[in-house]
This record gives structure tokens, sequence and C-alpha cells, in this order.
């Protein structure tokens, strides 16, 4: 398996582990909700129940997130290559290494950091379109692009 195809699995199961953790959240308080149900009545049931519904709400945002992300990782062709930045690019400068996929952070491989970002991301959109040998700013520092798988 190839250096691009390891980065797009580690984003994946990055991406699943976040889904399954949502989902136990959504569960449990699904089960609190039907619990409350049964509880006194009052200020406190109702408070409970006011909780329990931002918890929700705030899952069902995740959620809305987790499965933003599985669509662009759909996207990603980890076959192709290009000289241009683009989705699913490996970016090397001479100070951080991207890959252009979705906001993931930093996965070690072979002892090497990579930072798995969003295109939407202010680094996402200061590399995106760019080749080898580009140089840009990013937070007041200039870098340049010196290899793109």
């Amino acid at each position: 398996m190839n250096l691009k195809e390891q980065l797009f699995k580690a984003c994946k199961a990055f991406v699943n582990k976040r889904l399954q953790t949502v989902e136990e959240i959504i569960s449990s308080n699904q089960k609190a909700l039907q619990s409350e149900t049964k509880s006194s009545a009052g200020d406190k049931h109702e408070t409970g129940r006011a909780m329990l519904q931002l918890e929700m709400e705030k899952a069902g945002q995740q959620l809305l997130g987790i499965q933003q992300m599985k669509e662009i990782l759909a996207k990603i062709e980890v076959s192709k290559t290009s000289k241009v930045a683009h989705l699913g690019s490996i970016v090397y400068t001479q100070k951080t290494t991207y890959f252009l996929s979705v906001s993931v952070g930093k996965i070690i491989h072979n002892n090497t950091s990579f930072f798995a970002i969003s295109l939407q991301s202010p680094i996402g959109l200061s590399l995106l379109g760019k080749q080898e040998n580009d140089s840009f700013f990013f937070n007041g520092e200039q870098l340049k692009i010196i290899k793109i798988l």
C-alpha cells in the first residue's frame, strides 16, 4: 500500500471512529430522554429534557459534519497524481507535509508527520492549485512547495 493510500486509510478510520462516537452519544441521549419522560414532573424534569434536546441537536450537527467528511473522502482518487495541488494531493513544503483531504490533524506514518487538512482551511486554500516550486504566504511566513504527490 502506497503512502497516499495509508494516509487516506488513516483519515477514513478517524471519520469512522468519530461517527461511532456520535452514534453512541445519540443512542445514549435517546435512552436518557425516554427515562426522563418516566421521571418526576417539575422544573428539574423540564431542565433535564431541555439539556438532552440540546445534546441531541449538537450530536446531529456533528453527524452532518461527519457525513460531509465522508462525501469528501469518497471523491479522493488515491491513484491520481498531479503536479498541481488538488483534493487527495500530498504537498511537501520545506517545513510541513500536508495531505489535502479532510480535517483530521496530525497523522504519523513511518515516523514522519503529515497533516491531513481540509481544502476549506486557510492552509488548504493557500495550497490548492499550487505547483512544485511555487511559494505562498501562510501566517506571515513564506513557504515553498518542494514536491506534490
